[in-house]
C-alpha cells in the first residue's frame, strides 16, 4: 500500500494552522500537527498526529523530528506556520523581552522547523516548505515592530532555504496573508485601537479600505494556497513570496 504524502504543520491546533491541517487531510495527506495549546490539541481530529511542542525550543524540536523519522521515515511538506502577534506599541515602548519573545516564535521557530525537516527531505530528494509570513513582512506595520521585523526575516530565511535546498529537489515559498478574519485578528484590532485611541470598528474599516477587494481574507484562502504550493501543480514554484491579501494598496490606511 502506497504511503500518503506527509505534512507537518506547526501551530496546527487552531486558527490558520488548524484550517491548513483540515485542507491537507482533505487532499489526501497524513497530518502531524504541533502546538503549545494542549486543550486545543485535544480537540483536534484523532486522525491527526498531535503533540504539544514549543517550536522555539531546540530540544523539543529535535525530539519531534526524531519521532517523525522513526514513525514516518519521511516528510514531504513542512508548513512553518507558528507565529504570535507580539505587543502592540510604539517601538520605544517595546521591551527587549517583548522583541525577543516575538522573534523567538516567528523566526526561530521557523528556523528550527527547517533545521529538522531538511535532512529528511534531502534524503528523499524532494520536499516543499511553506512559511506563513505576513504582509507586515512586505510593507512594515506601525505599532508592531517586533512582528514586522520577524516576518521580514522569515522572508529572507525562505529565500535562502530555496537557494540551498533547490538542488535537492526541495522547494520553499512564503505565504503572506493580509488581515485574516478570526479571533486573533480581532485581538490585534482591539489592541491597535487602544494604542491609537480610537475604536476597533474604525481600525477594521481602515484595514478593509487598504485592499483592492475591500475585505479581509479567510483562513481557508490561506490554506488553499498552502495545499497548492505543496502540490505537483507548483513543481516549479520556489523562492516566492505570495500575498494572499486581496491586494494591499495602502498598508497603513
Amino acid at each position: 500500500m502506497t504511503q500518503p504524502p506527509t505534512v507537518l504543520i506547526t501551530a496546527g491546533a487552531s486558527g490558520i494552522g488548524h484550517v491548513m491541517a483540515s485542507a491537507f487531510e482533505a487532499a489526501g495527506h497524513a497530518v502531524w500537527i504541533v502546538d503549545r495549546d494542549e486543550t486545543a490539541l485535544n480537540a483536534c481530529p484523532e486522525t491527526w498526529r498531535r503533540e504539544q511542542v514549543d517550536v522555539a525550543d531546540l530540544d523539543q524540536m529535535a525530539a519531534l523530528f526524531h519521532r517523525i523519522r522513526a514513525d514516518w521515515g519521511r516528510l514531504d511538506t513542512l508548513c512553518a506556520n507558528a507565529g504570535i502577534a507580539g505587543k502592540t506599541a510604539l517601538l520605544e515602548d517595546q521591551t527587549l523581552e517583548d522583541f525577543r519573545t516575538c522573534v523567538g516564535v516567528n523566526l526561530e521557530g521557523a528556523f528550527l522547523a527547517c533545521k529538522g525537516a531538511l535532512p529528511l527531505m534531502k534524503e528523499a530528494g524532494h520536499g516543499a516548505i511553506v512559511f506563513t509570513s505576513s504582509t507586515a513582512g512586505l510593507y512594515g506595520f506601525p505599532y508592531r515592530s517586533p512582528y514586522a521585523a520577524a516576518k521580514w526575516a522569515v522572508n529572507g530565511l525562505m529565500k535562502t532555504v530555496a537557494m540551498e535546498a533547490g538542488p535537492h529537489g526541495i522547494r520553499a515559498n512564503v505565504i503572506a496573508p493580509g488581515s485574516v478574519e478570526g479571533p486573533r485578528m480581532a485581538g490585534v484590532i482591539a489592541r491597535e485601537a487602544a494604542a491609537k485611541g480610537t475604536t476597533p470598528e474604525a481600525i477594521a474599516a481602515g484595514y478593509a479600505a487598504g485592499v483592492s477587494m475591500k475585505t479581509f481574507v479567510t483562513a481557508q484562502d490561506v490554506a488553499a494556497m498552502a495545499v497548492f504550493l505543496a502540490s505537483p501543480g507548483a513543481a516549479r514554484v520556489s523562492g516566492q513570496i505570495i500575498a494572499v491579501d486581496g491586494h494591499t494598496v495602502n498598508p497603513d490606511p
